[in-house]
This record gives C-alpha cells, structure tokens and sequence, in this order.
C-alpha cells in the first residue's frame, strides 16, 4: 500500500486551523497524510494479511478519533497524539477479542527517569526533530535486517558488516582493522562491505 507523504508543520498548521472552522476538507487531507502511522502501528500487532488489513481498518478509526479530538494546547504533536490514539485503538481491540498476544504497548511504562516520572517506550523512540513515523519505520528496518542478515549474506560478508558495524557484540571496527584481522586488503573488505550494504538495501526496498 502506497502512502501520502507526511505533511511540513506549516502545512499541518494550515489543516488544524481549516478543520477548526469547519473545513472538511482539511479533515480528509489530515487523514490521509497520517495513514502511514496506521501502518506503522498495525507492523507491531499483525501477523498475517488479513490480519493487517483489519488492523488498517481498526487503526484508522484511533486515526479518525485523533484528527477529532486534537488540540493544538495538549502540548504534543500531531503525530505523537494519533500513534497514541492509534495503539490505544489496537489494544481495545485484542482486549475485546481476550487476545494475550504478549505485545507491549508504546505507551507502556517502562521505567523512570531521574525526576522519577514515568518513561514510555514511545519517548526512546520520538526525537524533537524526526518524524515519529520515520522514527518506527527506522526501527521496524532494523529488525528486519537483523533477522534477516544471515540468510542475506555470505559467511564473509557477515562477517565483516557485523564488526564493521558493531553489531552482535561484536566491537565496531575500521576497513583496516578489519583486513588485518582476517587476512585481507582493506580495498577487498572495501568491496564486500559495499556489496553486502547493497543486498540489504535490496531487500528493505521491496
């Protein structure tokens, strides 16, 4: 499914200030560039095409509700309100099927920062300046390759991306270091890690 692209502050400013005095529009269009976080969000509960095309339905009510009920005083932004409207509208979802999938919420606490509130796996993942969907989607690549990664790349090129990268445990490492470890020119490493990179970005374009 192809999504809008997000909409700029001035643009989503515009949006909320229209729906305001009745635009409907405005509503519509808000919607629609928000759909990204409907898919987003649904990533994390689905396990199946049918089940994600109901999660897209579900979720877009919570969408529906957000874009009806913000206000530009809470104190958030959009964004931030509609994947919690979002994930709120999930979770009722499963609890009114008696679903105990084992899934935790963004929005679960799970510890306290050093003024002792409440920190929520939502607030490791938004930043200022990054778009929260960005942010998930980010997030939501990087599992994928790292389950991905051994069945994608030859034993060599594991190898070197995993130290190259400090992943795994593993101790991130320059070319050099690298080519000296296993026994090879720093320019072949070059080249492996450069074809490695390209059969993961392959794979997270699809």
């Amino acid at each position: 499914m192809i999504f809008q692209t997000p909409l700029s502050p001035e643009e989503e400013r515009e949006c909320l200030i229209k729906m305001k005095n009745g635009d409907q529009m405005a509503k519509d269009e808000l919607i629609l560039h928000n759909m990204r976080l409907v898919a987003h969000v649904a990533k994390r509960y689905g396990t199946s095409e049918e089940e994600m095309d109901d999660l897209l339905s579900i979720g877009t009510v919570g969408l529906i509700k957000a874009v009806n009920t913000f206000k530009a005083d809470f104190g958030s932004r959009f964004a931030t309100y509609a994947i919690r409207c979002i994930d709120n509208e999930m979770l009722m979802h499963f609890r009114g099927k008696r679903k105990t999938r084992g899934e935790v919420s963004l929005f679960e606490p799970i510890g306290t920062d050093k003024e002792g509130n409440q920190i929520h796996l939502f607030d490791i993942l938004e930043t200022a300046d990054e778009d929260v969907a960005v942010e998930l989607e980010k997030k939501n690549q990087i599992e994928q390759l790292m389950s991905h990664m051994k069945t994608l790349l030859n034993e060599r090129e594991y190898l070197i991306i995993t130290k190259r990268y400090g992943l795994l445990g593993e101790e991130e490492k320059t070319q050099r270091e690298i080519a000296h470890e296993i026994g090879i020119s720093r320019s072949y490493v070059s080249r492996i890690e450069k074809h490695a990179l390209e059969k993961l970005k392959k794979f997270l374009m699809k």
